[in-house]
């Protein structure tokens, strides 16, 4: 079969399993647009508002679904609104493929109209990058882009394809089946049996599991590691979901916005067995006296993390569900009632808690969600005290249910990547906690999320301040509120009615459980303005450079 390029990029696209694609049209891929529109039957397109939200929704649909998203847009100006989507995939190890067109190849390097090097752009953001400059070349640069993006630690990959690519044409032939093997990681027996040794003699172990956990797909073998060893559990932002926040071993969250309970058991630990983990700035806060008294076990599939932040004790390598599997074959199934005692008793002394003065409380807006929904809900937030408020106070039980960039803090993310995550996951009800500032970034996707009639609920939690600046500047900057208080009178009820969605208003607390059934009794996009203190505070909090026993747990 002899097919243009555009026609064999989605054919080797579907090779893949995809059925959606997010972008948006331009004139370097008006080819594969004009594809797209033939095969409109068997390949969804979802044309977002701004590329940024393509590229966002390809991320969320990655980590709500555990497949790779795909997005697409032209060249210049349209591969550079990619960037921060693609690093925001990059830190947080998400599979995507960004298709970007560029200029005829004999335009290439002439500064032509709408022209960028968006290879040299991305590179540092991603796990690979391509350009197709031989139509010969396309089908197996888009199948090994696929590969490379989902294989070992999962990430962003880059086609970048001349217009006059699409255009040409060769023989394409179908591949049903892979012809390469996917290479496997082999897990050392060695590391193995001393992690094992290290496990089976420590007293008072904690596990710290992170994105890797989701990534693998090892949130079972986790549980069962962590009821073997009888070890208290606890998680990076990242990492929520991977382990029931409703098991008696969990500690909750770590480090910065981290509970007491888990940032004190980390520190009183004899041993620590870092899951899928980075070991970032935010757990880690004082790097010298993190757990200053454990012997620490690191699981990763990507060398370059081992002793990068933390300097480690054991290694072993491999993917994480593979090498839980391992383990727990290896280690002895202990009670440890002691140690756990401890922990609980922090647990009980030291709850998530914040104050009811008869306010209107984002926590409490948290809980009621988590309430109405049974924790079923996919949750996405855009960044700020949105996100931890979302972190703390919703009981995530199930992997891919809380979606959020953790590595990059990308203001904006949330809304784009809940069209994402619904549209990959169709029967769940998705709900995107938002601050008003990130709400604003990226506020124009409201269009896609009516015109493709998604049930999206957004909570805007309008506190008309960059919140987490604004604590920050409030705790730490002696109250110089540095441009962080908004004070524009945009009307979020208003506006979702532009967007005709529905748009709704909570002011005080009493409201709180009725406006919210409303909005999830609705079959279609809603907007709720949450009017919040632009005083209320995320606590815990652990000051800039202190260890995390330190943690300021209130006012």
């Amino acid at each position: 079969m002899r097919f243009n390029g555009a026609r064999i990029l989605l054919e080797c696209i579907r090779e893949q399993g995809v059925d959606t694609i997010f972008g948006y049209p331009g004139g370097a891929v008006i080819n594969i647009y004009d594809e797209l529109y033939k095969q409109r039957n068997v390949l969804r397109h979802i044309r977002t508002s701004h590329e940024q939200g393509a590229v966002y929704a390809a991320d969320g649909y990655a980590r709500a679904t555990g497949k790779v998203g795909v997005c697409l847009a032209t060249s210049g100006p349209g591969a550079t609104n990619l960037v921060t989507g693609i690093a925001t995939a990059f830190m947080d190890s998400i599979p995507i493929v960004a298709i970007t067109g560029n200029v005829p190849l004999s335009l290439l390097g002439k500064d032509s109209f709408q022209e960028v090097d968006i290879m040299g752009i991305t590179m540092p953001i991603t796990k690979h990058n391509f350009i197709v400059k031989d139509i010969s070349n396309l089908a197996d640069t888009v199948r090994s882009a696929f590969e490379i993006a989902k294989s070992g630690r999962p990430g962003p990959v880059l086609i970048n394809i001349p217009k006059d690519i699409t255009a040409h044409i060769t023989e394409y032939k179908r591949i049903t089946h892979k012809d390469r093997k996917v290479k496997d990681i082999p897990i050392s027996p060695d590391s193995i049996a001393q992690a094992a040794d290290l496990i089976n003699m420590s007293k008072r172990p904690f596990i710290y599991a992170g994105g890797g956990v989701g990534c693998s797909g090892a949130a079972d073998e986790l549980v069962e590691f962590a009821e073997m060893l009888d070890a208290p559990t606890g998680c990076s932002l990242m990492g929520l979901g991977c382990f029931p926040g409703t098991h008696r071993l969990f500690t909750g969250m770590i480090g910065m916005h981290g509970t007491m309970a888990s940032n004190l058991t980390a520190t009183n630990c004899d041993l620590l067995i870092a899951v899928g983990a980075r070991f970032s700035d935010r757990v880690v806060s004082n790097v010298k006296r993190f757990a200053p008294n454990a012997k620490i076990v690191q699981i990763d599939i990507d060398p370059t993390e081992i002793s990068k932040n933390i300097e480690i004790d054991c290694h072993i390598m491999g993917d994480v569900k593979k090498v839980l599997s391992q383990l727990n074959s290896h280690v002895k199934r202990v009670i440890r009632e002691e140690w756990v005692d401890q922990v609980i008793g922090w647990k009980q002394q030291y709850p998530l808690k914040y104050k009811r003065d008869g306010g209107l409380k984002p926590q409490y807006i948290m809980e009621k969600i988590y309430e109405l929904t049974k924790g079923e809900a996919i949750i996405t937030t855009e960044v700020g005290q949105n996100q931890i408020w979302a972190a703390q106070y919703y009981k995530y039980t199930r992997p891919r249910t809380y979606i959020s960039s953790g590595g990059l803090g990308t203001m904006g993310y949330g809304l784009g990547a809940s069209i994402g995550a619904q549209v990959g996951m169709p029967h769940k009800r998705v709900i995107n906690i938002a601050g008003d500032g990130s709400f604003l970034m990226n506020c124009n996707e409201l269009a896609t999320v009516v015109e493709n009639n998604l049930p999206i609920i957004v909570v805007v939690l309008n506190n008309h301040a960059l919140g987490m600046v604004y604590q920050w500047q409030d705790m730490f900057y002696g109250s110089r509120y540095s441009c962080t208080q908004l004070n524009s009178p945009v009307n979020f009820v208003k506006l979702a009615d532009a967007f005709c969605a529905v748009g709704l208003t909570i002011t005080k607390e009493e409201e709180v459980e009725s406006v919210l059934s409303r909005a999830l009794e609705l079959d279609g996009p809603v907007v709720i303005n949450c009017e919040i203190s632009r005083d209320e505070k995320v606590f815990p909090m652990v000051p800039p450079g202190e260890p995390i026993a330190n943690t300021i747990l209130g006012e």
